[in-house]
């Protein structure tokens, strides 16, 4: 159990814990000159069960309480002190509202100096506290008469403090993810950097391999400290130092409120949503773009508070708002948080991180307001399945999950208890209710049946009209994983972007298929340079209206694509030059390149070779700016499936080479579907 101090400057924290541990946590030179707590300091108590309780002493002058709130995030237990004879004081006042604010609920009151003053001097300061505590989280708190020079009170401290050891009231998750918040940095000498603090989830053992957050600085534990003891392995609830190895990891590099964690979990924020509670002594209400330094974990960073709702926020409300930053933190979900003005002068408010991925835009709305109630719900699972229930009806499981800092299996325990459905989406993992996936079958099914009454003579429906007429609550990217899932369960078939019901095909009548038997062959014997409608007709002695039916018709069934006016090539030759493509890229610097490149590989004309091109411009396929292009991944499973990496897509590359994500190209939409956009340039290659 870590047990942090809190109270009034000179009422005698440092000297109670001094007197309990025999350690003396005033460590620098000018706080013994002094004579008072600047920074905060620790000691550690063994106890005869075995247990450990960790102590942090906090400052307590008004201009420290920067220090103070770097201190007290983390602590399990609050131990407020208070001297008989001055009494409740403005930074006690300021403590136990801080306290409030960090939701710390466990505590006693040491009501130090009791030698000093009368049997009713402490009647009387007991029931200041009473009046103070009053309507706060440490409501109630017992308070024990205590002299941290004569000895007085210390068994009932003692008594308290290893009573609430032996309860366990306040456990921390040892089996989420690793984070520990940085509050010192030093150098030992001998072993390397070292970093102190709280460890706030999970576990960590030596050699783990951790990230320095938010500067995403790599880092190998070399060794550990448990409440000051040698070990193997820190956990949730201890005070841990952790010596850290690293190519980049310095004292200088790594400073207080950065916070050590699992790889998994790195991913810094300036925006966050939360629900705050402004304290009832706040004179004004606090408005859109409100100043103010926002305190989370031992960080204490600038940032501005905009308020989700039309009126301001008075004094003793609480509400939503969004958390703007300076720069960014490393957080988690459910961390509290505390809100002081820009001159550190007084605290203002606090209250609960909820979404660390908060819009910019349309975050006032109530379907916004309805998924912020559900994620603030405590158990992550409740939170999840009424984030589900309402709009817009998805849940990115991956950052749910991260966010929260859950351990490796709870995908799989949300997916079983709750009878998820899961859509792999690029990096990450979209969650739908089992309700929202049956609705979204039946409307994608009726959908496609309307359709294909419709337009019986039509291959399927577009994929982005589709998503119009049935779900256009969903992104494309995750539309294109909805239709995945269809086809795996065998609910849908997809050809290239023309989605259809299994059963339907386009058929061709007796006599058309006849003819169509005699066209096939004159296209495949040349597949790279087919001959023209023209050219058939004249080969074939038919019309060229007849011809261009019959092969408008095969396209709609999928046998051929029309790459250029009157030139269909067969579906199979087009599968393999997209694949050529491919390849093209994988070997061109930086995956882009020219017309001469394509059709060196096909052996073919330039001017057919740029008609390629263009069609696959066209569909999105590739991506061009000026004389090169580059491929599109979101594209590569409709046109070259048996490259399509996993089936989801992506060029492999070489290593070192740029991600096809990045740079130009994007006026393609990322698996986006219809058949027809623009070019990607006016301007048209000449042969």
């Amino acid at each position: 159990m870590i047990v942090g101090t809190a109270g009034h400057i000179d009422h005698g924290k440092t000297a109670l814990v001094r007197r309990l541990t025999g350690v003396e946590t005033d460590r620098l030179k000018e706080e013994k000159a002094r004579g008072i707590s600047i920074d905060i300091g620790f000691a550690y108590w063994p106890r005869p069960d075995g247990e450990v309780i960790g102590f942090v002493d906090v400052p307590g002058h008004e201009a420290l309480v920067h220090n103070m709130l770097a201190g007290a995030t983390g602590i399990d237990f609050v131990m407020l002190v208070v001297a008989a004879d001055d009494g409740v004081m403005p930074q006690t006042r300021e403590h136990i509202a801080i306290m409030h604010l960090l939701g710390l609920e466990r505590g006693i009151v040491a009501l130090n100096k009791c030698d000093l003053v009368t049997v009713e001097r402490l009647a009387e300061v007991t029931a200041e506290i009473a009046l103070a505590l009053g309507g706060t989280s440490l409501a109630g708190s017992a308070v024990i008469p205590v002299s941290a020079v004569s000895g007085q009170g210390i068994e009932d401290i003692t008594a308290a403090l290893d009573g609430a050891t032996a309860a366990r009231l306040t456990a921390r998750p040892k089996d989420g993810r690793f984070r520990l918040a940085v509050d010192r940095c030093f150098t030992l000498q001998g072993l390397g950097t070292t970093v102190t603090g709280t460890v706030l989830s999970g576990r960590v053992k030596v050699d783990d391999h951790v990230i320095v957050s938010p500067a995403g600085l790599e880092a190998r534990v070399r060794s550990i400290r448990a409440h000051d003891q040698p070990a193997e392995q820190g956990e949730a609830g201890q005070r841990c130092a952790l010596v850290l190895t690293g190519a980049h990891i310095t004292k200088d590099a790594v400073h207080r409120g950065d916070v050590v964690l699992d790889p998994v979990l790195h991913a810094p924020t300036v925006r966050m949503d939360a629900r705050v509670t402004i304290l009832a002594t706040e004179l004004k209400p606090i408005d859109q773009w409100f100043p103010v330094k926002v305190h989370h974990a031992a960080s204490e960073v600038p940032g501005r508070v905009v308020v989700l709702r039309d009126a301001p926020i008075s004094a003793g409300e609480t509400d939503f708002i969004q958390l703007v930053l300076e720069r960014p933190i490393a957080a988690a979900a459910g961390d509290r948080f505390v809100i002081r003005d820009t001159s550190s002068s007084r605290t203002i408010g606090g209250g609960t991180l909820i979404d660390l991925r908060a819009l910019e835009r349309r975050r006032r709305t109530p379907e916004r307001r309805q998924f912020l109630e559900a994620l603030a719900l405590a158990d992550p699972a409740d939170a999840l399945d009424h984030a589900l229930a309402g709009p817009p009806g998805w849940v990115d499981l991956a950052a749910f999950i991260r966010d929260r800092a859950l351990g490796p299996d709870a995908a799989m325990e949300f997916a079983t208890r709750l009878g998820l459905v899961t859509l792999p989406l690029k990096d990450t993992m979209i969650a739908l209710s089992h309700d929202t996936w049956q609705q979204q079958m039946v409307r994608v099914n009726t959908a496609l049946q309307a359709f294909h009454v419709a337009s019986p003579d039509l291959p399927g429906i577009g994929l982005e009209n589709l998503r119009r007429s049935c779900a256009p609550q969903l992104t494309a990217a995750l539309f294109l994983a909805v239709i995945r899932k269809l086809i795996e369960a065998g609910s849908v078939a997809l050809d290239r972007t023309w989605v259809r019901l299994p059963g339907h095909e386009v058929r061709f009548s007796i006599d058309d298929e006849k003819k169509w038997q005699a066209i096939a062959p004159l296209i495949a014997a040349e597949p790279y340079r087919p001959p023209r409608v023209r050219d058939i007709s004249h080969t074939l002695s038919l019309e060229e209206a007849a011809v261009r039916r019959i092969l408008r018709m095969a396209a709609r069934r999928g046998d051929v694509d029309e790459i250029a006016h009157d030139h269909y090539f067969l579906r199979a030759t087009v599968q393999r030059m997209a694949g050529i493509a491919i390849e093209v890229a994988a070997a061109a610097p930086e995956g882009r390149f020219n017309a001469a490149d394509f059709r060196d590989r096909l052996d073919n004309g330039r001017k057919v070779a740029i008609q390629i091109l263009e069609y696959f411009d066209r569909h999105g396929f590739t991506m061009r700016r000026q004389d090169l292009r580059r491929i599109n991944p979101a594209r590569i499973e409709l046109f070259a499936p048996a490259m399509a990496p996993n089936g989801i897509g992506g060029v492999p590359l070489p290593v070192g080479r740029p991600d096809f994500k990045s740079g130009w190209g994007r006026q393609t939409v990322p698996g986006g579907f219809d058949s027809h956009p623009p070019p990607p340039s006016p301007r048209r290659e000449v042969s």
